[in-house]
């Protein structure tokens, strides 16, 4: 009777000091495993750029999920074979241990469970005494009551040393074999499970024999336990232990810091990058940047035109290059834009009905005030086709397109697509904004670009991946237009035909160049129907380099850049409805040479002059407007001036000496539109406003 009273009491009075012990201890300081580096990852999760802790620790977020399976198969077989069916304390290890002390009068193993190893790391401290061993048996208990299994091994595989200040299996994997722990072999699985048991002892790039030899230890109890087989176990012993520490990976850096400093209490930020695509323009940036000169830096941003996801941000040729001033952001940063703006500017002339690709145009010296325009070259062609003076970048013809589409209709556009550019001295929008007087990013000429390959629908290029934010900003009213469709694809069609650099094959993507002036910017911008890529290259200080020009800096770049992102090429867009496809001479009469203000050159005598005609809107088409579109230019040929314009029977307001009028619609449906010339003569047509 009294023995059974003692069996039951032994188990009762443990039970009741572990509670006490428990109730004194407090919770377990799971607060400190929260304590993790702040990473920056892709948009498949690997790692971009890390950061250690505040005490210069590399502990990187990792869970079971995040590592091969049979490196954690391999780690419960030789650390705690019946993790997942004890409550924190192995009875049968401690009964083995306890025997083994007994008989050989020392320690021969221990009892420690991964939940003990978790509870001692979470305390910070080894102690091997018993008084230790209680504590973290208690503590082991706790954690049992309070997490699932796979909590617990997620907070070893966070926690456990590798040597240095090296945390984690993430961590580890990384530094001493440059890969994420998913795909470890045989060899690196086994030595991973090794290293936490002597951290210091066992570092293999320190004391790589040590470390073999624990490995092969390892690979033999997993052998035995049935987890691997031999012939795994003979492959794993033939791999060579590293002998050296991998830095991390920094990539992205500009980015990366930028994000962080945004969102300081994140620990994990995920981008739209792609890791093998940004790796790979990084290393182009920099040899292209070194090879055209000491303190010249380059900047490359892709976008999917799909999405507007930013898959590659090269911020410098080198971040940490100071004679290229390698930590400024060129990406952000506010540049002229030379002449990459030419594409939009053509693109509302031929919108507007001013001018197809076809329209011939006089490319010859001319003066707007007191500005007057040259050619990059000094030389002028006399006429032109339009889709030859935007091919070839010529200069005049180019400002004598805004002006007759107006600089303030060309920036309002620009608002209306998201991009706010800067102009000098807060000043109005001027005919100097063609040739790049105006500030805009590369990012901004990246958003533009990519509503050309979107068919004029412009999209915001993006960079934080699975955000509420980016969602609203998408469900956010109805697309935004930088253009028409048709418009769109006709700036596209010039632009695929453009002449590429030197050595390369053209035609399998639309792009422009430009170069600012005083040869400070480089740039080219391209696209086909997946992606778009911009470049920028020049100084970061602004500073002036002789002969740097678009066509020879950037181009090139741009041109490897879309190497890298595949051999095949996405087609861009078929030809929307509303395109003409026709040659000059089929063109109608007031597409067939650009009207430019003040000219009469369809009146060719008094008594011969032709009627006037309304060229655009054509009667009975319908026109699309969005929410705070801007004006509508209406275009009479023909006739004498001055011309009187209403709309609906009431007169607007119109210059004199044009045959052009701008209109502010008032709202939707069927309007009237009459033009009367000097001589009295009227025509009418009736458009549709959706």
């Amino acid at each position: 009777m009294l023995a059974a009273t003692l069996l039951l009491l032994v188990p009762l009075s443990v039970y009741g000091a572990v509670r006490l012990a428990m109730a004194a201890m407090g919770p377990p300081p799971l607060a400190a495993a929260a304590q993790v580096s702040v990473t920056v990852v892709d948009r498949d999760g690997d790692l971009l750029r890390a950061f250690t802790t505040a005490q210069g620790r590399w502990r990187l977020p990792v869970e079971p999920a995040d590592v091969d399976q049979r490196y954690l198969a391999m780690l419960i077989a030789f650390e705690d074979r019946r993790f997942r069916s004890h409550g924190g304390i192995d009875p049968l290890a401690v009964a083995r241990a306890g025997y083994q002390l007994v008989r050989h009068g020392r320690i021969i193993s221990g009892a420690s469970t991964l939940t003990m190893q978790v509870a001692r790391l979470l305390e910070g401290e080894h102690d091997r005494t018993l008084a230790g061993k209680w504590r973290q048996a208690v503590r082991a208990l706790q954690l049992e009551e309070r997490l699932q299994k796979n909590e617990i091994l997620g907070l070893y595989l966070r926690l456990a040393p590798f040597g240095g200040n090296l945390e984690g299996a993430r961590a580890a994997s990384l530094a001493y074999f440059g890969k994420e722990p998913r795909r470890l072999s045989i060899g690196e699985s086994a030595l991973l499970v090794a290293l936490p048991q002597s951290p210091e002892l066992r570092r293999p790039d320190r004391f790589p024999e040590a470390a073999r030899r624990a490995r092969d230890r390892v690979l033999a109890r997993a052998t035995a336990a049935g987890v691997i087989t031999s012939a795994e176990a003979e492959r794993g012993r033939g791999e060579a232990v590293p002998h050296v520490r991998r830095e991390f990976p920094k990539l992205a850096p500009h980015l990366s810091e930028s994000e962080v400093l945004l969102r300081p209490l994140q620990s994990v930020h995920r981008l739209t990058l792609s890791r093998e695509l940004q790796g790979q323009l990084e290393t182009l940036a920099r040899e292209h940047a070194r090879a055209l000169g000491r303190q010249l830096s380059a900047s490359v941003l892709v976008v999917d035109n799909g999405s507007g996801e930013v898959l590659a941000h090269v911020g410098s040729s080198d971040y940490l290059d100071e004679a290229r001033l390698g930590a400024i952001d060129m990406v952000g940063a506010t540049r002229s834009p030379g002449s990459t703006l030419k594409p939009v500017i053509y693109g509302l002339a031929f919108e507007a009905g001013l001018a197809h690709p076809e329209t011939l145009i006089e490319d010859r010296p001319a003066r707007f005030g007191l500005y007057a325009p040259r050619n990059f070259d000094e030389e002028f062609r006399g006429s032109v086709t339009i889709r030859e003076a935007l091919a070839h970048s010529l200069n005049i013809p180019a400002v004598k397109a805004l002006n007759a589409v107006g600089p303030a209709r060309l920036v309002s556009r620009f608002r209306r697509a998201g991009v706010s550019p800067a102009l000098p001295g807060d000043e109005e929008p001027t005919l100097a904004i063609a040739l790049g007087g105006i500030g805009l990013s590369l990012r901004d000429l990246a958003g533009l670009y990519a509503a050309l390959a979107r068919g004029g629908e412009a999209i915001e290029p993006w960079h934080r991946r699975g955000t509420d934010e980016r969602a609203a900003a998408l469900r956010s009213g109805p697309p935004k237009r930088l253009l028409s469709p048709a418009a769109a694809w006709y700036v596209g069609d010039i632009l695929k035909d453009a002449p590429p650099p030197a050595g390369a094959a053209g035609g399998r993507f639309a792009y422009k160049t430009g170069t600012s002036y005083g040869y400070r910017d480089a740039w080219a911008i391209g696209y086909d129907g997946r992606h778009t890529v911009a470049v920028w290259v020049g100084r970061a200080d602004g500073a002036s380099t002789p002969a740097l020009t678009g066509r020879v800096a950037a181009a090139p770049l741009l041109f490897d850049a879309f190497r890298r992102l595949g051999p095949e090429r996405a087609s861009l867009r078929q030809a929307p409805a509303g395109v003409l496809r026709v040659s000059g001479a089929q063109l109608p009469p007031p597409l067939k040479r650009f009207a430019e203000p003040g000219e009469d050159r369809l009146a060719p005598g008094p008594y011969l002059d032709p009627p006037v005609l309304i060229a655009f809107p054509p009667d009975r088409s319908e026109l699309e407007l969005e929410a705070g579109d801007d004006l509508l230019l209406l275009k009479a040929d023909g006739g004498v001036l001055p011309l009187t314009w209403m709309v609906d029977g009431m007169p607007i307001a119109s210059a004199p000496h044009r045959r052009e009028a701008a209109w502010q619609p008032e709202g939707r449906g069927f309007v009237k539109l009459t033009v009367t010339d000097a001589n009295g003569r009227v025509d009418r047509v009736t458009v549709r406003l959706r």
